[in-house]
């Protein structure tokens, strides 16, 4: 398992944004040089835990609990054969391209060192925006992503450090329970019945995510 990419936004005006100033830190290039990796602060004040990566609406993006994000090369390739163009490194707006690990299958607390010192946190997966269906061009692809379900992970830092391309990726952690990426995305989007599932990974879920799952028990045994 190793680190394919890193990849870092700058601000970009664009049309498809609904952001007041109407940038985006979703084009994402691969770079060769260290990049330094670290706890970004709450979110809403913290943008990305990349140094040097954009996040223009900290709103919704970035934070501590969204620091980083992660595709598998293995999940772009799929796309490419499904949408029959080519998709570079950073395509998805991922700070990540990983090769030989299964990010959606990841299990939400589990934790990957990267690298030297560099851990990394799984929270959650992705929830795609339309900046993001802007960002690629597809009729429908808010929903053909979420369909899909292989959202890729948001990750926090544990440890931070510098990363870069050619890294190697080892799981050091995997918390004692069942819950997936894919089925956190699941239970959150299209099958809000799974979210008492989610209940057992407890604070290493996203808060919105736990607060979500929360609130459903809540209405559905009182």
């Amino acid at each position: 398992m190793k680190l394919l990419s890193v990849n870092l936004g700058r601000p970009k005006a664009v049309p498809y944004t609904d952001h007041r100033e109407g940038l985006t830190g979703i084009d994402k290039q691969p770079v060769e040089e260290p990049v330094r990796v670290a706890a970004p602060g709450p979110k809403g004040i913290g943008g990305s835990g990349l140094a040097g990566d954009a996040v223009c609406k900290r709103e919704h993006h970035g934070g501590n609990d969204q620091a980083v994000y992660a595709v598998a090369r293995e999940d772009l390739d799929d796309w490419e054969r499904e949408l029959g163009r080519p998709l570079a490194n950073g395509s998805f707006g991922e700070n990540l391209t990983t090769e030989g690990l299964d990010v959606s299958g990841a299990l939400i607390g589990e934790r990957w060192r990267i690298g030297a010192g560099v851990v990394l946190e799984v929270s959650s997966g992705r929830i795609p925006c339309l900046t993001f269906q802007g960002h690629m061009g597809e009729k429908r692809w808010v929903k053909r992503f979420t369909e899909k379900g292989a959202s890729g992970a948001y990750l926090r830092v544990i440890e931070p450090g510098e990363i870069r391309a050619g890294d190697r990726v080892e799981i050091v952690h995997r918390p004692d329970h069942d819950v997936t990426v894919a089925l956190q995305f699941r239970a959150v989007t299209t099958e809000r019945e799974l979210l008492p599932r989610l209940l057992v990974a407890g604070t290493a879920l996203h808060p919105e995510a736990l607060a979500a799952a929360r609130k459903y028990v809540e209405q559905h045994t009182s």
